[in-house]
């Protein structure tokens, strides 16, 4: 039985999938499958795809560019069933071996998901809940030596395993420069395909033109690849269901937001901030910390927080050498929630004192009792008038002209790298979304104003 008759019988998957308004998806299963089109299809496969001519065989990877709530997690729930229950692939496999579906997100938050929808179809079917041997939050192991199986973002822990099909679901969103980059977890997972010849189906709303659903857009669409199919489409196109006033209102919001989130579109407000290499350039290897010298002017940078959030309460030291005119980053400090503030404030405070600081730069957040929890401890607070976007900017040609030592810290690099230009109404400099950046933004607050001429005025004021 293949997929689009799976999706239709009522025994099986018809319940979730037989109506009308699945019908553009089943074009697209039909071509990823290679399966013979129908009157409409060809049309139909031609919008999605930029194509002109149908294809004569089945595909091994498709890159699915489709809009939120387009359903997206709904379609990679039936190919992971279907590649887990209706094949038994026993022949090629070791003893002890297992073929395993994976399906990896940005995290397993993420990933559950998409486990939801597939737990879900195969509660609709007696026959394939006779075939779950054991469950668990992340796993369905078969009685066909097939496992379905969820996992995070990772190219360490994707290694290793024999895969009948990877389902990278939201790639857009995963660290594309960070400690995970999306290019090395693909290129880790593809040779986990070959043995059983498995599929690649990687899904996700556009983003920034980066990464590699944008390579796989740019270098694959409207093109007769015999391989890699790719496809385009807004919501409304792939689900037709949804409530057209939502995507009205999310243009009204954020037309730049909404081009992407609804329509399909890759953004071109949001580029790169820095380079892996600038960054590798001005950092020190194996150099975490450096101890307090009396020779030394320190400066202080705090990112306050509540301890209940998301977000860690971070704190950075940096000095100016000037011998050679380049500012050093001498301590820093992330203590992420749960957390008590006011012990963290103790914390800091005594990190300060130890360099001879008693007057600390942060924003505004938090007002008086941030500054109040300070001033108890003997450190004057001082609000910075640059908001993080400017300091980040400062901080750009510092590193680009490797005026700057950074510590050996993964996250503080990961963070800065993944830092991003958004050249909306109103330019920023910003996480993208779902990261963070507590850690560099004391570091580049404490390197900024330490370093810049007209800054060293109220460098030298911080300093007993």
């Amino acid at each position: 039985m293949n997929i689009v008759d799976a999706s239709l019988d009522p025994n099986l998957f018809g319940e979730q999938f037989s109506d009308d308004s699945f019908n553009n998806w089943r074009t697209l299963l039909k071509a990823f499958y290679g399966l013979p089109f129908d009157e409409k299809d060809l049309e139909v496969y031609q919008q999605l795809t930029g194509r002109t001519v149908a294809p004569e065989q089945a595909m091994r990877e498709l890159w699915l560019v489709v809009g939120r709530r387009g359903g997206k997690s709904q379609v990679a729930a039936l190919i992971a069933v279907y590649e887990a229950f209706f094949h038994d692939h026993s022949a090629k496999l070791s003893a002890g071996e297992l073929s395993t579906v994976m399906v990896i997100a940005a995290d397993r938050k993420q990933a559950r998901s998409v486990f939801r929808y597939i737990k879900g179809l195969v509660g609709l079917c007696p026959m394939l809940k006779q075939m779950v041997l054991r469950e668990t939050t992340e796993t369905l192991e078969l009685n066909n030596r097939s496992v379905i199986e969820i996992t995070t973002a990772s190219h360490r822990r994707t290694r290793g395993y024999t895969c009948s099909c990877v389902i990278a679901d939201e790639v857009a969103f995963w660290m594309i420069d960070g400690a995970n980059p999306d290019k090395e977890i693909i290129n880790a997972l593809r040779p986990s395909l070959a043995t059983l010849g498995g599929k690649l189906l990687a899904l996700s709303s556009p983003y920034a033109r980066r990464g590699v659903l944008y390579d796989a857009y740019r270098d694959n669409f409207g093109k007769d690849s015999k391989r890699i199919l790719v496809a385009q489409a807004p919501t409304a196109l792939m689900n037709p269901t949804l409530d057209p006033a939502v995507i009205e209102q999310a243009y009204k919001e954020d037309p730049a937001s909404a081009s992407a989130e609804y329509g399909a579109q890759f953004r071109t407000d949001v580029e790169s901030f820095i380079s892996r290499e600038a960054v590798e350039a001005v950092t020190i290897t194996d150099r975490i910390e450096l101890a307090p010298a009396r020779i030394n002017r320190y400066v202080g940078f705090v990112d306050a927080a509540g301890g209940s959030g998301q977000d860690a309460m971070t704190m950075a030291v940096a000095h100016m050498d000037t011998k050679s005119n380049v500012a050093i980053v001498d301590a820093v400090r992330c203590v992420k929630p749960p957390f008590s503030p006011e012990q963290v404030v103790t914390e800091f405070c005594a990190l300060l004192k130890s360099y001879r600081i008693t007057r600390v730069i942060g924003d505004a957040w938090g007002g008086e009792f941030v500054r109040d929890q300070f001033k108890k401890r003997g450190i004057h607070y001082q609000v910075s008038k640059k908001d993080k976007s400017i300091i980040y900017g400062e901080l750009l040609p510092l590193i680009n002209s490797q005026r700057v030592e950074l510590p050996d810290i993964k996250q503080m690099r990961d963070e800065l790298i993944g830092l991003e230009r958004k050249n909306t109404t109103k330019p920023r400099i910003d996480h993208a979304p779902g990261q963070h950046d507590d850690m560099i933004n004391v570091v580049a607050g404490a390197l900024v104003f330490g370093s810049q001429k007209d800054n060293r005025t109220i460098a030298s004021r911080l300093i007993c």
